[in-house]
């Protein structure tokens, strides 16, 4: 037997189920030095976000472009690809490399395989929690929403696989696009004696009480620890506000600070924020609230290895943010004496499927909830020629997949679609299956639209979408990445004021007239009108674009033209 004979009858065993016990033993010494750090410390909080409903393993590309502007510039989230690396001492071709760039990808996603999983990320939070008594397991929001079967179920999958895992604590964001009825009834009845919720931000639109309580103080190996909740600031805007109508959100700093100097009174020794702020806001926020020791911050999706020191009046804050789609996990070791914390140890550690035996209970249950559905998830819709992704402050293929489809679709000459920054990744040469589909379209209102635009009115959206996304005040970032344009370009200086980042806008080599009319497809309206009107599923329409195709060729990403960021850290050149 030659050695290419000898290396296909590997690859033939280890696709049939097989182990061999050289690998085997070698993916236990990875996995022992990857995940087995010796406890510090004696108060441990687990955490993870933004898990969109990603029960299974799956491949995800982190950003190649992920730009800071002004004082954001050159800083942790924004940093992407060799900048990240260096900036955290991560050697290039590394797992680490792998989970935390786009550096690779395709090459390094073949050689090391798949991430998250909840039945990975179980055996995961035991094996953690197995050198660490009394450790929270917390979960920073987005994890109801984000793959057919939670859809399909109105999240009870989520509901019942959060229990499952053994989470503590947990706080909202696209949860409450179920609707606030569905949330209460959750909290009131599934989580009930289980898993609290807390939001300080959240309040009765009328009299202004409290939905959720601010904070939960929990002891900890004997330490009295407060963990306060902070949902998204943004969601009656980011998401329809007639889903949640009775309720405000808003950053609510003042708020924050009371909440803080309560908990402390309460005799909290460490206060622990879990934030679904989004970083740069988290970063803003603890420079100016004295006494919360730690934000475990989610929303924007950043995969950061090592947490911000921030200092603040009263001492320092430490920043952290724990990507998305189950692929991490953070584990935060403190050392409290005399009634304060005195040291700190923190991991993010990368959930690889490929090191981590699936957790039997969770992967039982998983398969209940997936049986019923596996025929639609499993349809197979075409071939993608190029590898599909979405994260990018501007596009992704997967992204440009869509709005592909719906000019196609919808015989319309410009499209929209959201900046969503969850969603999978499809591999070159693989199937794009309805459950791909449905890792980026999965959503309560997924209604196509087809819109007459003035080009005025386009320049407004852009304008406004873009100031969301640049705006150099923190605390006016309402998240997301941009706008995905189809059919148009235009150029962006994210270093302009606002109404002035967008210029140039061309259709078909011609200038936008800023009076003339044009068709505009989208889909994501979050106006109650449009509810109202109804409107294909956004999945129904690429799905029929797929099943048309058979084979997707690479698609060609509409970018728009960049001004001034040549050597902006965040954007690999």
């Amino acid at each position: 037997m030659d050695r290419r004979e000898f290396l296909g009858v590997i690859a033939a065993g280890a696709a049939a189920g097989f182990t061999f016990p050289g690998r085997e033993a070698s993916a236990q010494a990875e996995a022992a030095a990857l995940y087995d750090a010796p406890k510090f410390g004696n108060v441990s909080v687990l955490h993870f976000t933004d898990c969109h409903a990603q029960l299974l393993p799956i491949h995800f590309r982190e950003p190649n472009v992920n730009l800071g502007i002004g004082s954001m510039a050159g800083r942790a989230p924004h940093l992407v690809g060799t900048a990240l690396l260096k900036q955290f001492g991560l050697k290039a071709g590394s797992r680490h490399s792998f989970a935390f760039t786009h550096l690779d990808f395709v090459k390094l996603a073949r050689q090391y395989g798949r991430v998250g999983g909840f039945a990975h990320l179980a055996a995961l939070v035991k094996r953690v929690r197995a050198t660490r008594p009394g450790a929270l397991l917390l979960d920073g929001g987005d994890t109801w929403q984000g793959s057919g079967t939670s859809m399909w179920t109105n999240a009870q999958d989520m509901v019942d696989a959060a229990k499952l895992l053994g989470v503590d604590v947990m706080t909202l964001h696209w949860e409450c696009t179920y609707g606030q009825e569905r949330v209460e009834q959750v909290a009131k009845n599934d989580f009930a004696g289980k898993i609290e919720i807390v939001a300080q931000n959240i309040k009765t639109a009328d009299f202004g009480d409290p939905v959720f309580e601010a904070y939960t103080m929990r002891e900890i190996n004997g330490v009295p620890v407060a963990i306060v909740g902070q949902a998204f600031p943004y969601t009656p805007i980011a998401n329809p506000r007639y889903m949640v109508a009775d309720w405000t959100f808003g950053i609510q700093e003042e708020n924050m600070q009371a909440t803080v100097d309560a908990a402390r009174a309460a005799g909290a020794k460490a206060v622990i924020l879990l934030s679904h702020n989004g970083m740069d806001v988290d970063l803003k926020l603890a420079s100016r609230v004295r006494g919360i020791d730690a934000i475990l911050g989610g929303h924007t999706h950043d995969g950061v290895p090592s947490p911000t020191i921030v200092q603040n009046p009263g001492g320092k804050t430490l920043v952290t943010n724990a990507g998305s789609n189950g692929k991490f996990l953070g584990v935060l070791d403190l050392d409290v004496r005399d009634g304060k914390v005195s040291d700190f140890r923190y991991r993010l550690l990368p959930v690889f499927a490929d090191l981590l035996a699936p957790d039997a209970e969770m992967k039982a249950l998983i398969d209940k909830i997936r049986a019923p559905h596996l025929a639609k998830l499993q349809e197979k819709l075409a071939v993608s020629e190029g590898l599909l992704y979405r994260r990018g402050n501007f596009n992704g293929t997967f992204d440009q997949l869509i709005l592909d489809a719906l000019m196609a679709e919808k015989n319309a000459e410009i499209a929209f679609s959201p900046g969503f920054r969850w969603g999978t990744s499809v591999l070159p040469g693989e199937a794009i299956t309805m459950e791909n589909v449905l890792d980026q379209t999965a959503i309560t209102y997924p209604y196509t639209t087809l819109n007459e635009m003035t080009g005025e009115q386009i320049k407004v959206v852009l304008e406004d979408v873009c100031d969301n996304l640049f705006n150099p005040d923190p605390y006016y970032q309402q998240g997301g990445d941009m706008v995905r344009v189809g059919g148009l370009s235009y150029r962006c200086d994210p270093t302009a004021g606002a109404g002035k980042r967008i210029s140039a806008m061309t259709l078909k080599g011609k200038p936008l007239e800023a009076a003339k009319k044009y068709k505009v497809a989208g889909w994501a309206p979050v106006a109650e009108e449009a509810k109202a009107a109804g409107g294909e599923p956004i999945w129904d329409l690429v799905a029929r674009h797929l099943r048309a195709k058979k084979t997707l060729a690479p698609p060609k990403l509409n970018l728009p033209g960049l001004v001034g960021m040549e050597k902006n850290p965040g954007i690999a050149t």
